[in-house]
């Protein structure tokens, strides 16, 4: 089998990328403190896997303290901010290679501890099972959130676009906005998550309210040929409800189509788990129904990614551990040539460079 097409030219929106492999967006929870602010370390890491002509997706940042649920994670929505992602930036397209940054609330997903002793908030006053990690890097039950009031809707809205735009005046080359795995957009997008009687809740075209006027929002102020979205129907991350996806993501997925993104990102599968979801949605649904660039995400092998392209089924593939343990992880798949494994116990948290900054290259192997 050829493997060309995995390492052909694609472009994306107004990204010249020279092959198709793409790092996922990864939390590390790494940030300087206080203030969560990107420093030499993360600039450092996301250079070693920099590409000429290779895309990044940075990881998970905050749009605004209210967004923010894990401690270490970095934000969006300071001076400080910017000035620290502007060192990644720098490192990245010093080495030739291109990044976006993930835009993120987390919703309830979150706990009071990070808010001054304010409840995290939501789409409804739902609590999500199980535990969450404090602001003191502790485990702690989750909390019932409050519900968004109507009135500050259009204020989430704006924090999306103020985030935006600091992420442009970081010197990212553009934006992906995460409405995946349980967070804000997510838990409004879902029934068992959203059950407002107002024009955000209800029918399917009032849950798909706040993304889409989020999505309008931030194409006008950046343009659309540098927003992508991330989505994941089948994924019952967080506590989510899945249900039946189907009716609410096509209709998203079409509306979507009016804005002509960049592109378009989905887990395929439960989110870090399995591809395969029983009773899932075929998300092939959503491959064919976009009209735009479509990236595949979960469990990709080099195989499985060059049968994804072989077959068309997905644009361009996007790896997460393996772009943790292997700096070098394109020459690697260029080559046929053997992986690092992960340290799982090092993937989140700490401020030197073991499990971050230590996988060797196949050069430094060797």
């Amino acid at each position: 089998m050829s493997d060309v097409t995995l390492f052909s030219p694609v472009k994306l929106g107004a990204l010249e990328l020279a092959h198709r492999v793409v790092m996922a967006p990864l939390t590390r929870m790494r940030a300087l403190q206080p203030g969560d602010v990107p420093g030499a370390l993360n600039a450092e890491y996301y250079a070693q896997r920099a590409t000429k002509g290779g895309l990044l997706i940075s990881e998970a940042s905050q749009v605004s303290q209210q967004g923010q649920g894990y401690p270490g994670t970095p934000g969006i929505y300071t001076d400080a901010q910017v000035a620290g992602w502007r060192l990644v930036t720098d490192a990245v397209h010093a080495k030739g290679g291109k990044i976006v940054l993930q835009l993120w609330h987390v919703g309830r997903t979150s706990h009071s501890s990070f808010h001054g002793g304010k409840l995290p908030v939501s789409a409804s006053a739902i609590r999500p099972s199980g535990q969450t990690m404090t602001a003191d890097w502790k485990m702690a039950d989750t909390e019932t959130p409050r519900a968004l009031e109507l009135a500050e809707i259009p204020g989430v809205v704006r924090d999306y676009v103020a985030a935006t735009k600091h992420a442009i005046a970081a010197g990212f080359d553009g934006v992906e906005l995460h409405s995946a795995n349980g967070y804000l957009l997510d838990q409004f997008l879902r029934e068992g998550t959203n059950l407002r009687t107002d024009q955000y809740g209800g029918s399917i075209e009032n849950r798909a309210r706040l993304l889409l006027e989020v999505v309008a929002a931030i194409t006008e102020a950046i343009g659309a040929d540098r927003v992508g979205i991330r989505l994941s129907p089948n994924a019952a991350a967080n506590g989510i409800p899945v249900g039946d996806p189907a009716p609410i993501f096509t209709y998203v997925v079409d509306k979507l189509n009016s804005f002509g993104l960049t592109y378009l990102h989905l887990v395929e599968g439960l989110t870090g788990g399995p591809r395969e979801v029983e009773g899932g949605m075929d998300l092939g649904q959503l491959r064919r129904l976009f009209q735009g660039p479509y990236l595949g995400n979960n469990g990709y092998s080099r195989e499985l990614a060059l049968e994804a392209r072989k077959n068309n089924s997905a644009d361009l593939i996007v790896f997460g551990k393996a772009f943790i343990a292997n700096p070098d992880l394109v020459t690697r798949l260029r080559l046929d040539a053997p992986l690092n494994e992960v340290r799982k116990d090092l993937l989140y948290g700490g401020q030197g460079v073991e499990g971050y900054l230590d996988y060797p290259t196949l050069a430094q192997s060797a």
